[in-house]
C-alpha cells in the first residue's frame, strides 16, 4: 500500500513539474515574442561631441551614458540632414526631403507637409497595435494650406498620418507662434483672445527686439528681432494668445511631464513614443534649477536639462516594469553649433564644449559636423550592454527598421529611401554593412553629399549642373574623420563613379 501511494505521489509530482515547465516555457515565449514598446527620442541641434559617451568633458550627461552603457553606441550615424525639418521629413516617411518640395526649414505657419493617407513610422507602428504619441517639437506643418490657422480644430496634423495622441511645440522655440498644441487645439486657447501670427510685416503692438525701452531676459541676435513673449524676441510676429503662451523656462517640465504621462497611460500596451525634445534650440533658456550646473554657460546647462529629461522616461519605465520590453533610441536631428542668435549673458562659455569634437563644421554643412550625430539603442536581453557599431546609417531608415521589427512588408511606394538597419540596431553579426551608401543633405535641397563605404563626395553649389564638373570634394573618412585632405583631384574615377551613382539616385526617384 506504501508503494502504491508512493508511486501515486511520484506521478502527480512528474506532473506537476512538467505543468510548471510547459508553464514556464509558454511564459518565456510569451515574453520573448511580445511587441516591444518603442521610445525614438531625437534631441535638438545636440551635437556628435555634446555627450560624455562622445568624449564630452565639460558637461555632465549621466542619465545619456547609462542608456549607452546598458546598450550600443553608434559611431556613423547621420541625421540625413544637417536642419532641422528636412530630418524630421525623411525620420517619418523614409524619403528623402531633397525630393519634395517645400521641405526645407518651415516657419510658424507652415501648413501641414505630409499628407494624411502617407505612410509614417507612427501609422507602421499603429498597423501593427501599437498605441502611438508624440511629445515635443513638431517642425512639420499643421492645417490646411495656405497657412495654419490657429483659432480652430487644426488639421491635418500628426493624428492624420498615424499618431493617437500629440502634445507639440508646433515650429521651434525661436519662432512664433510660442503656444502648444495638444492633437488638434491649442492648449489654453481664449477665443476672445484670437491668435494671428505674420512672417512678413508687423502685426499688433506688442514690442519687437528693436524697441529701444523694452527690458529682455535675453538679446536677439539676427534674424531674431520680432515679437517679444517672455521677455525674448523670436522669428516672426505675434499677436493674441496670451493665456495659452508658454514659458521657456518651463518647456523641458512639461514636454517631460506629458510624455512620461503617456508612457504610463498607455503601460499596458503596446506603445510607441516618439519624444522630440526642444533641447537644446535656441533660445536655450535653462530652468533656474539647472543654470550654473555646467561649465559651458546655458548651452551646457540645458545639455544637462536635457540629460534629467531622458532619466525621467527611463524613471518611468522602470518604475513601471517596462525596462526590459521597451527598445529605447537616443539621437539628434543634426549637428551642433556654437551660434550668436542669441545672447544669454554666458555666450563666451558656450563654446568650452565642441559641439561636434574633432568633426568638421556644423549644423547645416555638408561635412561630418553638420548630420554625424549621437545615437544610441538600449533594449535589455536584445541589445549587448556597452557595444559599440560602426555601421553606416541614417535617420531615414527608421521607417523600414519597424516595419521590420513588427514583421510587416513596405510597399514600393512607401519610404523610398528607407533600409531595414534593424539588424544594426539590435547589434547582430553581419557579413555585410546594411547600407553601402547614403544620401545627405545640407541647409538646402542642393548640393548634397554621398557617402559610400568609407568615403564621401560633397557637391559644391551648383555641381549637380555639370556631372563631371571639378566642383566636388572627396574625402576618406577611414583616414581622415575631420575631412582635412581633399583628395578628389587624386581619385578622379572614384569622383567620377561616384558623382554618376549620386546622378542615379537623383533620377530614379528612390534608392530603396
Amino acid at each position: 500500500m506504501r508503494h502504491y501511494v508512493f508511486n501515486i505521489a511520484m506521478r502527480f509530482s512528474t506532473i506537476a513539474l512538467l505543468l510548471v515547465s510547459i508553464c514556464g516555457l509558454a511564459s518565456a515565449t510569451d515574453n520573448s515574442t511580445a511587441k516591444p514598446n518603442v521610445i525614438y527620442i531625437i534631441s535638438d541641434d545636440l551635437g556628435y561631441g555634446d555627450l560624455g559617451c562622445y568624449g564630452a568633458n565639460k558637461v555632465k550627461t549621466p542619465n545619456l551614458d547609462k542608456l549607452a552603457a546598458q546598450g550600443c553606441r553608434f559611431t556613423d550615424a547621420h541625421s540625413t540632414a544637417a536642419v532641422c525639418t528636412p530630418t524630421r521629413y525623411a525620420l517619418m516617411t523614409g524619403r528623402y526631403a531633397w525630393r519634395e518640395p517645400n521641405t526645407g526649414i518651415a516657419r510658424g505657419d507652415q501648413s501641414a507637409l505630409i499628407p494624411p493617407g502617407t505612410t509614417t513610422i507612427a501609422s507602421v507602428l499603429k498597423s501593427a497595435g501599437y498605441k502611438t504619441g508624440v511629445v515635443g517639437k513638431w517642425h512639420l506643418g499643421l492645417g490646411e494650406p495656405p497657412t495654419t490657422n490657429y483659432n480652430v480644430e487644426i488639421k491635418p496634423g500628426p493624428l492624420e498620418i498615424g499618431f493617437d495622441y500629440a502634445f507639440l511645440v508646433p515650429a521651434t522655440g525661436d519662432r512664433v507662434p510660442c503656444v502648444f498644441v495638444e492633437n488638434r487645439r491649442v492648449v489654453g486657447y481664449d477665443p476672445a483672445d484670437p491668435i494671428q501670427v505674420s512672417f512678413g510685416k508687423k502685426i499688433g503692438d506688442e514690442p519687437t527686439g528693436v524697441d529701444p525701452d523694452i527690458k529682455l531676459k535675453i538679446q536677439g541676435g539676427p534674424g531674431h528681432k520680432d515679437t517679444v513673449i517672455n521677455g525674448i524676441p523670436r522669428i516672426g510676429f505675434m499677436t493674441g494668445g496670451k493665456a495659452a503662451r508658454w514659458v521657456d523656462e518651463d518647456i523641458a517640465d512639461v514636454l517631460t511631464s506629458k510624455a512620461v504621462n503617456f508612457i504610463e497611460t498607455n503601460k499596458s500596451a503596446p506603445f510607441f513614443l516618439f519624444y522630440s525634445t526642444h533641447d537644446i534650440h535656441e533660445p536655450m533658456v535653462p530652468h533656474p534649477r539647472f543654470r550654473g550646473t555646467s561649465e559651458c554657460g546655458w548651452r551646457g546647462d540645458v545639455i544637462h536639462q536635457l540629460d534629467w529629461s531622458i532619466g525621467q522616461l527611463m524613471a518611468a519605465l522602470d518604475r513601471n516594469g517596462l525596462a526590459d520590453n521597451t527598445l529605447v533610441i537616443f539621437t539628434s536631428d543634426n549637428g551642433g553649433a556654437i551660434k550668436n542668435t542669441y545672447d544669454d549673458g554666458t555666450n563666451p562659455l558656450h563654446s568650452k564644449q565642441p559641439p561636434n569634437g574633432s568633426l568638421r563644421a556644423n549644423k547645416g554643412a555638408l561635412y561630418e559636423g553638420g548630420h554625424r550625430v549621437p545615437f544610441l539603442a538600449r533594449w535589455p536581453g536584445r541589445i549587448a550592454s556597452g557595444s559599440v557599431s560602426g555601421q553606416l546609417m541614417g535617420h531615414v531608415d527608421a521607417l523600414a527598421s519597424f516595419a521590420a521589427l513588427t514583421d510587416q512588408k513596405l510597399d514600393r511606394n512607401s519610404g523610398s529611401d528607407s533600409f531595414n538597419v534593424l539588424p544594426a540596431w539590435l547589434g547582430e553579426k553581419l557579413k555585410n554593412p546594411v547600407r553601402d551608401h547614403l544620401v545627405l543633405q545640407g541647409n538646402s535641397p542642393n548640393p548634397l553629399a554621398l557617402r559610400e563605404g568609407d568615403w564621401v563626395l560633397i557637391e559644391k553649389a551648383g555641381a549637380n549642373k555639370n556631372s563631371d564638373g571639378p566642383a566636388r570634394e572627396l574625402y576618406n573618412l577611414a583616414a581622415d574623420l575631420s575631412q582635412s585632405e581633399d583628395v578628389a583631384k587624386k581619385e578622379p574615377e572614384r569622383v567620377k563613379s561616384m558623382t554618376a551613382r549620386l546622378k542615379t539616385i537623383r533620377e530614379n526617384g528612390r534608392s530603396r
